[in-house]
């Protein structure tokens, strides 16, 4: 038996990538997956042949079932279109993945403000949409009297917590705001029986071999066939797997994970606080910053 037998999975950008790696395992461990892509190119532009198809044919290939839906996640009806087919094709939806997104990196004296709502829209709204439906039908489930257990596995980035790339102010900003999301809805969706945690990948995909500077290089395969693959992106899908199994407690959590390596990533936490016994002055706040004002 496998670590999903009977779960519903919906794994968002699963044709390619991380979220393809995600669908195959989470097939191999026995949940029956819907696979989300809107089948284009990093570009937006469209692709000749259905990757999620793909993905699902090997899937069934392989004994396990899925079924593929091409839908846009950060367009809100779409989303709830993604949601109803997993619910219509296998009973119930467990277990939402949140991982489809793209890049349109540019440094910010260049950056437009189309290439900065792109971001946001496909990254933040596109965690929101489907995670919006999806609690609706847990919602319904609970109130019914089920035990739901349901998870959410959102994908966040290091780009926008502690590893802050140049020429990524918008997916930066965008992976910030997932992270914030996923505390949010972990405090909020608890009581209904649905834990929501975070991952922060390291792995070599279409979008991180077209980052700018050492990141894009650092991603790229090793020559020698024999060496350990270090960015491979199935690395990161048994992590992502456990977080998705039904008696799995964690919740609220976010983590790094490349390779052999996974780490817990915690946020914002005040330091030693600096006071003053009366009202503070511009002199008064360089003074306890330690700072000299010229």
């Amino acid at each position: 038996m496998g670590s999903l037998d009977g779960r519903v999975a919906l794994i968002t950008g699963a044709g390619h990538g991380l979220g393809r790696e995600h669908a195959l395992l989470f097939a191999s461990e026995g949940a029956k997956v819907l696979v989300n892509d809107l089948d284009v190119r990093l570009d937006g532009s469209p692709l000749q042949a259905s990757a999620a198809q793909q993905v699902v044919d090997e899937i069934v290939a392989g004994g396990g079932e899925a079924v593929a839906h091409h839908g846009d996640v950060a367009d809100f009806e779409s989303a709830r279109a993604m949601v109803h087919a997993a619910i219509d094709s296998f009973g119930r939806l467990d277990v939402l993945v949140n991982n489809a997104g793209f890049v349109r990196d540019s440094y910010l004296h260049k950056m437009t403000e189309q290439q900065f709502d792109d971001v946001i829209r496909v990254h933040l709204k596109g965690h929101f949409a489907p995670l919006r439906h999806a609690t609706d039908h847990w919602r319904e489930r609970s109130k019914a009297g089920e035990l739901v257990r349901g998870a959410v596995i959102n994908t966040m980035s290091g780009s926008g917590t502690n590893m802050p790339n140049p020429g990524q102010l918008n997916y930066g900003a965008a992976k910030a705001g997932i992270a914030a999301m996923t505390l949010v809805a972990a405090a909020e969706l608890g009581r209904i029986g649905v834990r929501v945690n975070a991952i922060s990948p390291v792995a070599r995909t279409r979008a991180t071999l077209a980052t700018p500077g050492p990141i894009g290089d650092m991603m790229k395969p090793p020559e020698d066939p024999e060496e350990f693959d270090t960015y491979h992106p199935r690395h990161v899908s048994a992590l992502v797997a456990f977080l998705a199994t039904a008696d799995c407690s964690i919740t609220g959590k976010a983590f790094q994970v490349h390779g052999g390596q996974i780490n817990e990533l915690t946020g914002w936490t005040l330091e030693e606080a600096i006071t003053s016994d009366g009202d503070w002055t511009v002199e008064s706040v360089a003074d306890a910053l330690g700072v000299t004002v010229a």
